[in-house]
């Protein structure tokens, strides 16, 4: 089969859309910890803020909890961000994971804490099914949000990418529950709270491939030509 070589270069010339260049990595990191920050202080405010938020402002272990928690959450925004433009090494996927480890081992350290003065009972486990549905709204539009803006970018890492930015929505989320939410025990914290942000990092990087399917992202004028 003889194929012209001018007429493809011409189609692909007329079909040819215009590109715009992502902005800076630190640019969409800003304007998504913006959006998130906003919708969390929403969300919190509407709920009711704990009526103790004055005295653990003073408390140096929820302070350090709250620190590490949006502490991940930024780090794992600014490393999804980075998963979606080419040449980014994927050793940036490690950016929360210092913030990350401050945040388990002060969980953990509260959990020593409560065993040596309690005991037995210090590691009694009671149901807190608030938990799970709570992070998730909290997180909505953060984790929306995300998607929005990983989309515009090339995803050569699906899984992971999706995961990070489950991880950024997912901490943000426990950041604003526990503003409004009095469950302080570490034990609880770690096992409902921290679990939660786990399992929703996991199941958002089990639908990567879905949530970023080259054939949705691609401009339907550009599928349409039969390009790419």
């Amino acid at each position: 089969m003889n194929v012209d070589t001018n007429a493809v270069i011409q189609r692909l010339v007329d079909d040819c859309l215009p590109v715009r260049r992502l902005p800076p990595t630190w640019a969409l990191a800003l304007a998504w910890i913006a959006i998130a920050l906003a919708s969390v202080a929403i969300v919190v405010y509407f709920a009711s803020p704990r009526g103790d938020l004055a005295d653990k402002a003073g408390e140096l272990r929820f302070l350090i909890e709250q620190g590490a928690a949006l502490a991940t959450s930024v780090t794992a925004a600014i490393a999804a961000f980075m998963m979606v433009v080419p040449g980014h090494s994927r050793a940036v996927a490690a950016l929360p994971v210092p913030p990350l480890a401050v945040w388990l081992a002060s969980l953990g350290q509260g959990c020593t804490s409560n065993w040596l003065v309690h005991g037995a009972e210090g590691f009694s486990i009671e149901p807190d099914w608030i938990c799970f549905p709570a992070i998730v709204v909290v997180g909505a539009v953060p984790a929306l949000a995300m998607v929005l803006m990983l989309r515009r970018g090339a995803p050569l890492t699906p899984h992971l990418t999706m995961a990070l930015g489950g991880l950024a929505a997912a901490a943000i989320g426990n950041f604003g529950l526990r503003l409004f939410h009095p469950q302080d025990a570490s034990l609880m914290v770690l096992v409902w709270q921290f679990g939660t942000v786990a399992a929703l990092s996991v199941l958002a990087g089990s639908i990567g491939r879905q949530v970023f399917s080259w054939q949705q992202i691609m401009p339907a004028r550009v599928r349409a030509s039969g390009v790419g």
